[in-house]
């Protein structure tokens, strides 16, 4: 019995679409998963391609971010349009296209991705494979880098290790057996030594000063928490706030917002068991821009501009209100109707 799934009715389609003639390029939104999706299908495309690189979208600015890419030498850069225009196709690991600006503006031939799918923006590409049952994208490139019997070296296998171990909360939230199984696959690979040292830089010393600041801001909503911090160095500043205020005791979900680069953006985080959060993030914000992810982690992105000129933290907490009214009031309104 093999140890993953077998994928031989995918490899095919996707090993047809490699060209050695042509150039291509894996665009991730950088977090330690995307970045080690991206480092797999880069060592499965090359030799298979003229060229291949990776480009983030994002800054990269969390410490652990900065070690994975430093200690385990990813080699990703800035996706301008000046570097875009260079290649001849491009890969999506670890999103879908609506998922940033930038990837919808680009035609997609490989789009591999564990996040839930949703009816309003079905994702077009020659090669799809979208897995939302996954705990972690890395747990799928470990399956294609196992059919494709090429055996991660000691980086690759590192970053595939972290890539798994953060997107499933070291298995506390949601994942399959797969995930487990690819976990302990890579761990005869890599070295633990490296993955603790990216592990321990977790945050910058400046950024005490926002553990501080939340702590005076924070608002208890039942079981919920939330804070709105104002301008920040670094949106990962909320990310960081966010894992941290779960920990509180009787605490089931919390949501953290500030202002980086004249954007609204809200960090959401739950235990699973009471609210999705991906669903809650769609709820308050996705009529004003990106919002959306898993049961567990969220996040919304909302241009300061389309606010109506309303104090970006008014805009927060009135967007959850009408929210939690419309939600309250619902079961009333069936119920009225129901005796009409």
């Amino acid at each position: 019995m093999a140890y993953f799934k077998n994928l031989t009715d995918k490899i095919p389609s996707l090993l047809s679409l490699l060209d050695k003639s042509e150039r291509w390029l894996i665009l991730v939104n950088a977090d330690p998963d995307a970045l080690a999706s991206a480092m797999a299908l880069k060592r499965i495309l090359a030799h298979r391609v003229l060229e291949v690189a990776i480009g983030h979208v994002n800054e990269i600015s969390r410490p652990d971010n900065l070690a994975m890419v430093k200690l385990l030498r990813i080699p990703t850069q800035k996706a301008t349009s000046n570097l875009i225009v260079q290649f001849d196709k491009f890969a999506l690991v670890d999103s879908q296209p609506h998922h940033h600006p930038d990837f919808a503006q680009l035609n997609f031939s490989i789009v591999i991705d564990h996040h839930p799918l949703l009816k309003e923006h079905p994702v077009e590409a020659e090669f799809v494979d979208v897995r939302p049952e996954y705990g972690a994208n890395s747990t799928i490139l470990t399956e294609y880098l196992y059919n494709l019997k090429i055996r991660p070296g000691k980086l690759l296998a590192t970053a595939l290790a972290y890539g798994i171990k953060t997107d499933t909360q070291s298995f506390e939230r949601p994942f399959v057996d797969t995930d487990i199984k690819a976990f302990k696959y890579l761990t005869k690979s890599y070295n633990p030594l490296l993955l603790q040292k990216i592990i321990r830089s977790e945050f910058h010393k400046s950024w005490l000063k926002y553990f501080s600041q939340a702590l005076k801001k924070v608002k208890i909503l039942g079981n919920g928490l939330a804070v709105f911090l104002g301008s920040v160095e670094s949106p990962d500043v909320l990310v960081i706030l966010a894992d941290f205020f779960l920990q509180v005791h009787n605490i089931s979900w919390d949501m953290v917002g500030g202002l980086y680069d004249d954007k609204l953006v809200v960090i959401f985080r739950g235990d699973g068991l009471r609210r999705d959060m991906g669903k809650f993030a769609r709820k308050l914000f996705a009529d004003f821009g990106p919002a959306g992810g898993h049961r567990t982690m969220a996040r919304a992105e909302i241009p300061v501009e389309k606010l109506g000129g309303i104090h970006p933290q008014q805009f927060m907490w009135q967007r959850f209100y009408h929210v939690r009214k419309r939600s309250t009031c619902a079961p009333k309104q069936e119920k009225k109707i129901e005796n009409a």
